[in-house]
């Protein structure tokens, strides 16, 4: 990849939606997004009892409750919050419709900035989003997470002095 970029996780449950919190999350889709451009690179599916693997989440249960509820089975000795974590780690922003302070903080520890949005969009929807931000001059903290074209974190020249 040539060109400057971010690097885009989205948690679903559709494989068509951003539209699954992050810790109940069946899938992660992982996308290259540029200004004029975007590419899918990868999608990590994971499972009550971890990683790579159909299944996981299964969405709050009939009578509403907690979201929380969906991991109370999980396997001993396993964290699906590492392992989401761990699955992001490398991608410039997160989209998700929810999570916690501590995944928060876990994420942004790897600089990965989290975007919690309030409903359910299409995926192609959340990339138009973005490339709306990244033409003209992106916002602040747009510009701090843009990768060139071998992943590394960059400064756009005219937006700083040096890149990270």
């Amino acid at each position: 990849m040539e060109r400057d970029h971010l690097r885009l996780a989205i948690t679903t449950n559709s494989l068509i939606q951003c539209d699954a919190n992050f810790i109940s999350a069946k899938q992660m889709v992982f996308y290259h997004v540029g200004a004029t451009w975007s590419e899918f690179a990868d999608v990590v599916h994971f499972s009550k009892s971890g990683k790579k693997g159909p299944g996981g989440g299964q969405g709050a249960k009939p009578g509403g409750g907690c979201w929380m509820d969906d991991i109370e089975d999980v396997e001993p000795g396993n964290d699906p919050l590492a392992d989401r974590v761990e699955a992001a780690d490398g991608s410039s922003v997160l989209f998700t419709c929810g999570l916690s302070d501590l995944a928060a903080m876990r994420l942004q520890a790897l600089s990965v900035f989290p975007v919690k949005i309030e409903k359910p969009h299409a995926i192609d929807d959340v990339i138009v989003h973005v490339q709306r931000m990244l033409t003209g001059t992106p916002p602040l903290w747009v510009r701090r997470l843009i990768r060139d074209g071998d992943g590394r974190r960059r400064v756009v020249a005219g937006w700083a002095a040096q890149a990270e």
